[in-house]
């Protein structure tokens, strides 16, 4: 290495030392986000397996220490969400703020029905559909929805509701949410480009709303 590098980099050294202290209080050093190193207390039982298998594993900034939290290998119970591992109304009600917040009426003429049948109350279904005020849902359920809406129309969360859904959920199930979000996003988002036409007998339970 040149002396003229080793100064360079010497130098920098103060910079990124000042940088980590000037981290937000709720960002941990090591991910660089607000997810910490994941631990097997974090883990369900088959969680926990896979990770013990992940003998390479380091943990660091970027997507991987992210999916790790939720590995690939899992099934995210499409489509009645039985197997999923957030269960199955949660899962429904995942994948119906996704669909809301795209207007994809194919996905919500599926899931509507199928939210019914696992659990969801059609109140809660109506306060997705209509893009109603979350007041009187039940705290996590709320919790919930916000942090869909949240994050579609702002494209980030702050702390504090961060700290809701991980009090709720756990930081497992956050992230298994965030991936079954992301999944109908992907797939809804090719289907509104391809303008997917209902099949015949299937009724159109999403009305527009006024942007």
């Amino acid at each position: 290495m040149s002396i003229r590098l080793s100064v360079l980099l010497l130098a920098a050294l103060p910079v990124v030392a000042q940088a980590q202290n000037s981290l937000p209080p709720d960002i941990h050093p090591v991910t660089l986000s607000r997810l910490p190193p994941v631990t097997a207390e974090d883990l369900d039982e088959e969680g926990q397996r896979l990770l013990a298998a992940r003998t390479n594993f380091t943990p660091g900034p970027g997507p991987t220490h992210v999916t790790i939290y939720s590995p690939r290998e899992r099934d995210l119970g499409i489509p009645t969400g039985e197997k999923s591992p957030v269960g199955p109304r949660y899962f429904q009600l995942a994948v119906l703020i996704t669909a809301r917040e795209i207007d994809q009426q194919y996905e919500w003429s599926a899931h509507e029905p199928a939210g019914l049948r696992q659990g969801l109350e059609q109140s809660v279904i109506d306060v997705v559909k209509y893009n109603r005020d979350v007041a009187g849902l039940s705290d996590k359920d709320a919790t919930l929805i916000t942090f869909g809406r949240v994050l579609f129309r702002e494209h980030r969360v702050g702390s504090e509701l961060w700290e809701k859904m991980v009090s709720h959920f756990g930081r497992q199930h956050t992230v298994q949410i965030m991936a079954i979000m992301g999944e109908y996003f992907r797939v809804g988002f090719m289907l509104n480009a391809i303008d997917q036409h209902l099949p015949p007998g299937r009724k159109a339970l999403l009305p527009p709303l006024a942007r």
